[in-house]
């Protein structure tokens, strides 16, 4: 989607407000009800002939939107998938009546109008019946990034209810990419993203940043703002541009209601508004429809660090002891695992919140660690393109043994034994990253870890993509944990320090997600030192 700046250049229309619901009389079919419009959808043909009230399907729009979710790199490696990789999304649509969803939406306290009509009904269906699993995973994601969004809103003295509007651009994914090239959880152009001051180069776009493309949102709907004075426009003209909205208010007489212009803006800016008052609706009434909160397998209590050199995720991963995904997921700004940092110009790098403490113990290790590898005679380079490659050593490393099957490819291997593919190629012998079905692939993991990883050869594909962000492990958490007289169960006893995420890579297999369920844990922020957990073991 295009966004138009151009702030100080709009012309401003000079007439009188208008509010196409005044003056009504008795016999129209609109009525007020607690401040929401709400339109009588039994009896609409003589106020729709007169103000045109839409009712439209727009859902493919959106639906088209959320559905990329399920696709993108970044929910795959963030949330444990299905285990026979289908969603279950089908359900048939219940009829609920408009009275409910009125009174449903007269209950959320927002500033800005959420009215009611068939198409936003729509939406609300699409949310609540069509993509269920989808919506379940934003309510996960919610608990993240929902957060830096009031921060942002309230630093600008903004309404709160503004954070849906990132359900409606982005679904929550930060590096989500539209077709039109508009990048992150709020969907900015290039032009327009530099325009707000946001850095976009090789190694960091910060449109994909969810805190720095979050304030430059709130100071672009701040400036709109100061425009229209009316929060429908301003929603709007976020999504289609000003001069789009200007064009609008224009060819409807002067009409400064997004409802009395609706007809005369872009297709996708008539389902924006509805859609983001469906959202509303969603997010604060998903209990009533059976909606459960889907949690992402990434901690979601962080702390930041100001880096100050260059510094590669693997350098982090392997002397912070986090996993090289979680660093992704918390830090999609960064484009190639590479903090281009220097003396002058800091940058922040998001980490779990009990892995802070080592970072900072072990800080002039980690940016020593494998430094010329990395950054030879410190110079900022892409890893992936380098010619050298310096062979893991197998001395002391436990041999396992995979057999290659259909869909496998070598850095699907690589993740799922945490190696690199250049030693999978060295090991055996593979130009080219060929490799046949049925192959026999030698893999050297470290000592004490080949049954850990022996597992893997019998897991279909989702069951191995789940397995890869598994830390593999020793015995040494016996002391807090005891075996169920079935044997089916371990009770692990939660420590200072412990998270769900940290506990379920300390058994492999096992999410975050899992241990909720098994022990009827609702809020994942919640576990106490001294409480014991129930895991069933997926080794």
């Amino acid at each position: 989607m295009t966004r138009k700046l151009g702030l100080a250049g709009v012309f401003l229309i000079s007439l009188a407000v208008m509010n196409v619901f005044a003056d009504r009389s008795d016999k129209e079919v609109v009525k007020r009800v607690n401040s929401i419009e709400v339109v009588a959808l039994d009896s609409v043909e003589g106020y729709e002939k007169k103000y045109r009230i839409p009712d439209e399907n727009l859902n493919d729009l959106f639906a088209e939107k959320i559905d990329s979710l399920l696709n993108s790199w970044y929910i795959q490696n963030v949330f444990e998938m299905p285990s026979g990789g289908g969603m279950q999304d089908s359900l048939p649509v219940v009829s609920i009546p408009d009275s409910v969803y009125i009174d449903r939406l007269q209950a959320i306290d927002s500033y800005v109008d959420l009215s009611f009509n068939k198409t936003v009904k729509n939406f609300i269906q699409l949310y609540t019946q069509r993509r269920r699993d989808q919506v379940e995973m934003m309510l996960g994601l919610a608990n993240f990034y929902f957060p830096i969004f009031e921060e942002a809103l309230d630093k600008y003295d903004m309404p709160m209810e503004l954070k849906y509007m990132a359900i409606i651009e982005s679904a929550l994914n930060p590096t989500a990419r539209s077709r039109a090239n508009a990048v992150g959880l709020w969907q900015f152009m290039y032009g327009t993203g530099k325009m707000l001051g946001l850095e976009i180069g090789t190694f960091v776009d910060e449109r994909r940043d969810p805190v720095k493309s979050t304030d430059a949102a709130a100071r672009y709907l701040r400036d709109l703002y100061k425009i229209y004075k009316n929060w429908h426009l301003v929603i709007a003209a976020y999504n289609c541009g000003p001069g789009n909205v200007n064009k609008a208010i224009r060819r409807s007489g002067g009409a400064r209601d997004y409802w009395s212009i609706y007809y005369r803006l872009p297709r996708e800016t008539r389902g924006y508004v509805p859609a983001f008052i469906a959202a509303a609706y969603v997010m604060n009434n998903y209990k009533e429809h059976n909606l459960q909160v889907r949690y992402p397998d990434f901690p979601i209590v962080t702390d930041t660090i100001m880096i100050n050199s260059y510094l590669h995720f693997d350098q982090v991963s392997a002397m912070a002891n986090i996993p090289v995904e979680a660093l992704e997921a918390l830090n999609p700004q960064y484009r190639m695992n590479i903090i281009p940092a220097k003396k002058d110009k800091h940058y922040a790098l998001k980490i779990p919140i009990e892995s802070v403490a080592e970072f900072i113990d072990n800080e002039d290790a980690i940016y020593a660690f494998k430094r010329d590898e990395f950054f030879p005679n410190n110079e900022i380079i892409n890893p992936k393109s380098s010619n050298s490659h310096h062979v893991s050593n197998i001395s002391g490393k436990d041999k396992v043994l995979y057999t290659v099957k259909s869909g496998d490819n070598l850095g699907y291997i690589s993740e799922w034994f945490h190696v690199r593919v250049s030693d999978l190629r060295y090991w055996n012998n593979i130009s080219r990253n060929l490799i046949r079905v049925g192959q026999k692939l030698a893999i050297y993991v470290p000592q004490g870890q080949a049954d850990f990883f022996a597992s893997v050869n019998r897991m279909n594909f989702a069951e191995k993509q789940a397995y890869k962000k598994k830390t593999p492990v020793t015995k040494t958490t016996s002391a807090s944990t005891q075996t169920s007289a079935d044997g089916k169960y371990v009770y692990y006893t939660v420590r200072r320090g412990d998270n769900l995420w940290s506990i379920a890579r300390k058994f492999p297999g096992v999410s975050n997600n899992d241990i909720m369920r098994w022990n009827n844990i609702r809020n994942a922020n919640k576990i106490q030192v001294g409480q014991k957990l129930k895991i069933q073991s997926r080794s």
